[in-house]
């Protein structure tokens, strides 16, 4: 089976992380979110991916390449511009030939059940299927409202205030039948949630939510990606772990290096090739990626060092993200704070 991911957007949101980086190759648990996207979808039936690209595409794609290394067939998509996610998908429409096909954000996490989406999306006789998840603040997301048998009835995009009618809110995750197409113009920067669900919903066309519990989170802004972390330490996530679990809730990777004098504190993941020198502590809710060194006295919690970070000797660092090959000055102490290499590469500096 087929389907898209959509990778081509900016990641603003996670501006300045993603100056150096597309937004999929953003690390949870040291691998790029898109890896664990692909995982998904050949666990699930879906071994030939369309992805579209714009920002920072040959990072993408020199990273996945061809998709062998995970089972998949992977093509790709490169974009002048931002044509929308509904845009984008009409530009690869012949690759979607005649059959069912899936359209998943780059930068969801998620361990939802794809097969049974696409079970409860056949057995409707569905034109569009949307996933959906309950969230507290809908704002952000568009929301539906359902009847009984599962059919839309009423669909907003980013409600404000008092036009927040509902709090079941959809996961940019959806299946398709090849009819959408006519729905999406060519050449034209177009979008599901403004213009093609709304659009379904005047023709009375089969329009569908499919409710899940599954965990789901669009890690676009940095305190959701904070946060996705402390759930996959704890276990609210079902994902691979690529790491060995040393004792409850401490996993290590391989050759790791842990001065006898230094504290660990669970829940805490440590790449490959790390060094923690004496004194030094790790505690609570923190990952430290491939190729980093916590130096001697410094303390890091609640905090995430992508590969090739340095905690300098003396440094504290409590809710923090440090980016690729930064290292942290010696005796610091920072709070909420995002460290990177400020260099940004040409390219496009939109949303």
């Amino acid at each position: 089976m087929r389907a898209m991911i959509l990778a081509a957007g900016v990641g603003s949101r996670l501006d300045p992380l993603t100056r150096n980086v597309p937004k999929p190759l953003v690390p949870i648990l040291n691998r790029p979110v898109m890896e664990y996207l692909i995982e998904l979808l050949k666990q699930h039936g879906f071994d030939e991916i369309m992805v579209n690209l714009h920002y920072l595409a040959d990072h993408i794609e020199s990273y996945f390449g061809d998709g062998s290394k995970w089972g998949v067939k992977l093509f790709w998509s490169r974009e002048d511009r931002l044509w929308g996610d509904a845009g984008s998908l009409k530009r690869v429409e012949s690759f979607f030939k005649d059959e069912t096909f899936l359209v998943i954000g780059g930068d969801d996490l998620t361990d939802m059940d794809l097969t049974q989406l696409l079970r409860a999306h056949r057995e409707k006789k569905a034109l569009a299927t949307i996933a959906l998840s309950i969230v507290d603040d809908p704002s952000d997301y568009g929301i539906v409202l359902m009847n009984e048998d599962s059919r839309i009835t009423r669909f907003l995009e980013k409600p404000k205030g008092e036009v927040i009618f509902s709090n079941t809110a959809n996961t940019g995750v959806y299946l398709f039948e090849p009819s959408v197409f006519v729905l999406i113009p060519h050449n034209l920067f177009y979008l599901f949630g403004k213009q093609v669900f709304p659009r379904l919903l005047e023709q009375h066309m089969p329009l569908y939510g499919h409710l899940t519990a599954a965990y789901w989170r669009d890690v676009g802004n940095l305190q959701i990606y904070q946060q996705t972390h402390k759930d996959v330490l704890q276990g609210l996530v079902n994902i691979s772990m690529q790491f060995k679990e040393v004792r409850k809730d401490v996993w290590v990777g391989e050759n790791v290096t842990i001065d006898d004098t230094a504290e660990i504190v669970s829940p805490v993941a440590i790449g490959n090739n790390v060094t923690i020198k004496a004194n030094a502590r790790v505690l609570g809710n923190t990952v430290i990626g491939n190729n980093c060194a916590v130096e001697e006295n410094a303390t890091v919690q609640d905090s995430i060092l992508w590969d090739g970070a340095v905690v300098r000797q003396g440094t504290h660092l409590e809710r923090c993200v440090v980016g690729k090959d930064c290292s942290v000055q010696t005796d610091a102490a920072i709070f909420d704070g995002i460290i990177v290499n400020p260099q940004r590469p040409p390219g496009p500096a939109v949303a």
